[in-house]
């Protein structure tokens, strides 16, 4: 069967580019949106207290099948494939593409070309944006304000150390089914620090579990994966690990050998996959 959570079909309603693929009644053409504020949550239902499943950065594209219902969207982020409910204030007309992706852990954008003039924000890692001004150090965002060259980097141009991004998130909160510097999950680190690096990587845990090979945990080293029944970590030398979890309701650095012993003692049981990307 297909995966819901990456098929665009509901209640007999399917994305267009699904027909002769998935079975549906009616097929629609989606229409291209793009997150108009720092971060959207993409819910399981069309409500404020929805489930969240993902998110959406600013500038990220939403396909939304039909038209809005209830204050909500439904439709499917083609980054990362995830389907689900944005509130339609969230989104707004797609424009050009964008040029840059935001580069530093957080960012701020400024009404002016000065620090002293009012903030917007903050963006997170990997939000996508257009600069169309220029001024000294201060870029013009479309479509938003201006933000410094420094926090801003060439869409193509990456990091090579996935480890070392996953570190910058240490102290951001955990957020169930978020994935911006103000909070996030597992495997939503796992998929901000790989895609920083250029590197493709699907939502959840279990889909991650498919990405690189197998390894023995003899190997697992600097920038692996570890796995257990619905949680991820990436290893970062030293036997340590880091990872956004429930227990310290946040992203922390620590030994991979305790975090083994107390997840096996809340009875989730032993690693179940090492993965090297």
């Amino acid at each position: 069967m297909s995966d819901p959570r990456v098929t665009a079909r509901r209640d007999g309603l399917a994305s267009r580019r699904l027909e002769g693929v998935e079975p549906a009644q009616t097929y629609v053409d989606p229409t291209s949106l793009v997150c108009a504020v720092p971060a959207a949550a993409i819910r399981a239902t069309a409500d404020p207290a929805g489930e969240q499943l993902d998110q959406l950065l600013f500038g990220e594209v939403f396909e939304a099948l039909g038209e809005a219902k209830d204050g909500f969207l439904w439709g499917q982020a083609p980054r990362d494939g995830y389907v689900g409910f944005v509130d339609a204030s969230a989104v707004g007309p797609a424009g050009p593409a964008p040029t840059h992706r935001i580069a530093a852990l957080r960012t701020y954008a400024f009404a002016e070309p000065s620090i002293k003039t009012r903030a917007i924000g903050p963006f997170s890692l990997n939000a996508l944006v257009r600069v169309e001004a220029e001024e000294g150090r201060f870029r013009k965002l479309a479509g938003s304000a201006w933000t410094v060259a420094e926090h801003l980097a060439p869409l193509g141009v990456f990091e090579a150390d996935w480890a070392a991004v996953a570190e910058r998130f240490v102290g951001a909160p955990y957020l169930w089914g978020g994935r911006e510097s103000l909070g996030l999950d597992c495997s939503g680190l796992v998929q901000q620090a790989l895609f920083a690096c250029g590197l493709a990587c699907p939502r959840d845990t279990d889909q991650q579990h498919a990405l690189g090979a197998a390894i023995d945990r003899e190997a697992f080293g600097r920038g692996d994966l570890v796995f257990w029944q619905g949680h991820v970590a990436m290893g970062v030398g030293d036997g340590r690990i880091v990872h956004a979890n429930a227990h310290h309701m946040a992203t922390v650095i620590e030994p991979l050998d305790e975090a083994i012993e107390r997840i096996a003692a809340a009875g989730v049981g032993e690693p179940t996959a090492w993965r090297r990307l």
